[in-house]
């Protein structure tokens, strides 16, 4: 038999098949209306809610070294969803914590082992022993705010333009005493 002649007498069975079944011809037709109509009643009921892009903040993994990858896992624990690109997306990036304290002493520590022939590392080697003297010694009374941060960093000025305190009251903050004890 040729092609279109099976195709005509398969529609040919399927039509009368359908035209002595009508019941279940109208309830194949009416199920997926009634489906469609459900879904057409909660869409209308309920819009869509309109969500911002977000851009989670990349984490390490172990192979791109330890500390990136605990890193990653402790400051990202709760995944938080951002409106534009983090830092880390942009490609050969490891992490989002090159200015964090941790990475920070690494990196100081890392410039003064690689380059102690320079006249330079010995006050910096000087500077960082003291820190870490007056952190051993001190009851945490000594150390203030600004100790932690670098300088020209941008958490005063987040402070004062975007949470607008005046200038006086970032200064105290930034001369709060940490007690390192309680942290």
């Amino acid at each position: 038999m040729a092609f279109w002649t099976q195709l005509g007498l398969l529609l040919w069975k399927n039509f009368t098949y359908r035209r002595r079944q009508t019941f279940q011809l109208l309830i194949e037709v009416a199920w997926p209306l009634f489906i469609f109509f459900i879904l057409i009643s909660v869409r209308l009921s309920y819009p869509p809610y309109e969500q911002h892009e977000c851009h989670f903040p990349n984490k390490a993994m172990p192979s791109a070294g330890t500390l990136p990858w605990i890193q990653g896992i402790i400051c990202n624990a709760n995944n938080p969803c951002f409106r534009y690109p983090t830092p880390g997306e942009s490609p050969g990036i490891v992490g989002n914590f090159n200015a964090s304290i941790v990475s920070r002493l690494f990196s100081d520590a890392k410039r003064l082992l690689l380059y102690s022939q320079q006249d330079t590392s010995i006050n910096d080697v000087q500077k960082v022993l003291g820190k870490l003297r007056k952190l051993g010694n001190s009851s945490g009374s000594d150390l203030k705010l600004r100790d932690f941060l670098v300088d020209n960093e941008t958490f005063s000025d987040f402070l004062h333009q975007n949470v607008s305190m005046p200038s006086s009251a970032v200064e105290e903050l930034l001369d709060a005493e940490v007690n390192l004890q309680q942290v």
